[in-house]
This record gives structure tokens, C-alpha cells and sequence, in this order.
């Protein structure tokens, strides 16, 4: 019988759990306070209740990444991809990377995350399937920094091609964690 190709869930240290969620219990808390010293930052209760979510959805899959496999590199590839899906949303739901948060062209980085999600669970998460689905990202982002510069939001292209390096460099360390499962 051959055996199954998917990843097992693993066991991961709890150490790492800790800092993932005192981290991100950290950046939730960092407005609250700085709003007691500052008018610069004014925080409605939504936008904690929309961070929170944010932050909590980021640590599930921070944590699924990590028992996903028990390859450094994967979780190194795991890791960047999620981080960047969290850059990727936090940026464009607080000044929006195509002129303001409202503009709706910036629903075309919604495509990349579409992109990157769909990847992995048609991959079933295994790496060379998520270098694949990493990859496809990266274009999608590249394809958003074309669209970008064509609509005269040239200023921004530079930035919006930082997230495409981003993928790419998930898209390689899951490549290196195939051919160490490979090897």
C-alpha cells in the first residue's frame, strides 16, 4: 500500500505558539496604548474588533503551518506566505496600496490572496505544490504592479513588487522543502 502523500499534522514546539500570539496579542495592544499618549492614533472599537480578527486568523494559520510539516524550511515558506497575506490586507484595509483603502482597485490584491489560498488547498499543502501555488502568487502580484503602472499608479509599483518577492521567496524555501523531503 502506498502511503499517503499528504502532510501529517505534526507536533510543534509550545514555546513557538506563545511568541506567535503574545506577538500578535502585542501588535493589538500597541494602538490601544498609543492612543493614551497620542490624537495621532484614533482607533474605533471596529478597527480592534477587524485587527483582532486579523491577528487571529494569521496565528491559526502560523500555527497550521507548523504542524503541517516539521521541515524548518516549510514552515520558513509557510511562515513568509502568511505574513505577506497579512501585510497584504492590513496595508490595503488601513491606506489602501492604489490610492485610499476605499478605492476599489484595490480589490485586486484580493485576487492574489485568491490565489495563493487556492493554491495550497488544491495542493493539498504539500511543498511542491505550494512552491507552485507560491509562484502563481507572485505572477498575480506581478500582474497587479503591471495593472497598477498602466492605471497611473506608478509611484506604488515599486512597493506592490516587494509583496511579489515576498511569494517568490516562499515559493522557493517550499521548493527546497520538497527536494529535502525528495532527498
Amino acid at each position: 500500500m502506498a502511503a499517503d502523500p499528504r502532510p501529517a499534522l505534526t507536533r510543534h514546539p509550545r514555546r513557538w505558539s506563545k511568541v506567535i500570539w503574545g506577538t500578535a496579542a502585542t501588535l493589538l495592544l500597541a494602538p490601544w496604548v498609543a492612543m493614551h499618549f497620542t490624537r495621532e492614533v484614533d482607533w474605533a472599537p471596529g478597527d480592534f474588533a477587524v485587527m483582532g480578527a486579523l491577528l487571529a486568523i494569521t496565528c491559526g494559520l502560523c500555527e497550521l503551518g507548523m504542524r503541517l510539516s516539521g521541515s524548518t524550511t516549510y514552515r520558513m515558506g509557510f511562515g513568509v506566505a502568511v505574513v505577506t497575506g497579512f501585510l497584504t490586507v492590513w496595508v490595503n484595509l488601513a491606506v489602501g496600496m492604489l490610492g485610499s483603502e476605499g478605492n476599489p482597485a484595490n480589490l485586486a490584491f484580493a485576487g492574489v490572496l485568491l490565489v495563493a489560498a487556492t493554491g495550497a488547498l488544491l495542493a493539498k499543502f504539500r511543498p511542491i505544490g505550494m512552491a507552485r501555488s507560491m509562484l502563481a502568487a507572485a505572477l498575480a502580484q506581478v500582474a497587479v504592479a503591471v495593472y497598477a503602472f498602466a492605471g497611473g499608479y506608478r509611484e506604488v509599483v515599486v512597493h506592490i513588487t516587494v509583496f511579489a518577492i515576498a511569494w517568490l521567496v516562499s515559493a522557493l524555501l517550499f521548493r527546497a522543502a520538497a527536494k529535502q523531503q525528495q532527498g
